[in-house]
């Protein structure tokens, strides 16, 4: 079965790929017919010369993917931390390479030194295990969400998904407005990294995407809710459910977490005080 055709994204490798297969119903072979197939590529992101991560991604949007996760890992404070970026093709792959303020790149550098030297699965070479999570200043109460708007936002979910809708492959994050209007979001194999391209998009979009929510085709895993809080985001919606320690950071954060979100029902798991219609 040979590739056919590739749709080539603008940094020189493909967002979707079209691949001959045979569908099987019962009692009924069919014959091989094309079919989408979403890219899945490393992604390095690449911080003053040294590599700090790879990730596996879809290869469009990767810019808001580099602020996003660095906003959401604590390693820039703000866009402006990041003088310059660059995405070239690497070892079969991709660098995003990131020139971090010097102030910055210094605090990177002794978060790595802390972690040099150590194995296994990661946590355990956390000496205790609240350090799992990052220390997260708890959000102010300033947002509101009116639940009887997110049923149109859970329509459109699907609109900032045009590689998912062609391949059935992707996970989206879009930012809700508070009247409930879909203002835009992103789509990724990962669900971390379609949350960080769209936190990434939100922190250049600046006041114009201050106020509103987070909506998410996945389940809340506790990553989800401390990349959120990490960026200042009051409401996260998930389509799916949400893991006990989602729900445990999410209310120490001051998070509103929401999960099983479907038209006309939804599970709210914390601080439901930001969300009107909750009597």
């Amino acid at each position: 079965m040979n590739i056919l055709h590739t749709k080539k994204h603008k940094n020189a490798t493909s967002v979707t790929g079209v691949r001959e297969v045979v569908l099987w119903k019962r009692d009924n072979l069919q014959q091989p017919q094309p079919d989408m197939l979403a890219e899945e590529v490393p992604v390095a992101l690449v911080y003053n010369g040294i590599s700090h991560v790879v990730m596996m991604a879809s290869p469009k949007d990767l810019e808001e993917f580099a602020i996003g996760f660095s906003l959401s890992e604590g390693i820039i404070e703000t866009p402006a931390d990041i003088y310059g970026m660059e995405v070239v093709p690497s070892c079969n792959g991709l660098e995003v390479q990131i020139d971090l303020s010097s102030r910055r790149f210094m605090g990177l550098k002794e978060r790595r030194r802390a972690l040099a030297g150590r194995t296994g699965c990661g946590v355990c070479g956390v000496e205790q295990l609240n350090d799992i999570g990052k220390p997260i200043v708890p959000l102010p109460f300033t947002q509101t969400f009116d639940l009887a708007t997110l049923d149109n936002a859970l329509t459109h979910l699907t609109d900032v998904q045009p590689i998912g809708q062609l391949s059935g492959c992707t996970h989206a994050a879009a930012w809700l407005l508070p009247s409930g209007e879909l203002a835009g979001g992103h789509e990724d194999v990962g669900r971390h990294v379609a949350l960080d391209k769209l936190l990434g998009h939100r922190a250049r979009a600046g006041e114009r995407w201050a106020s509103g929510a987070v909506l998410v085709s996945s389940r809340a895993s506790y990553e989800m809710v401390q990349k959120s809080a990490m960026c200042g985001v009051e409401i996260l919606f998930a389509v799916s459910a949400a893991t006990t320690l989602a729900v445990e950071v999410a209310e120490r954060c001051n998070l509103t977490l929401v999960g099983f979100c479907k038209p006309g029902r939804a599970t709210i798991y914390t601080h439901p005080q930001r969300l009107v219609g909750v009597k």
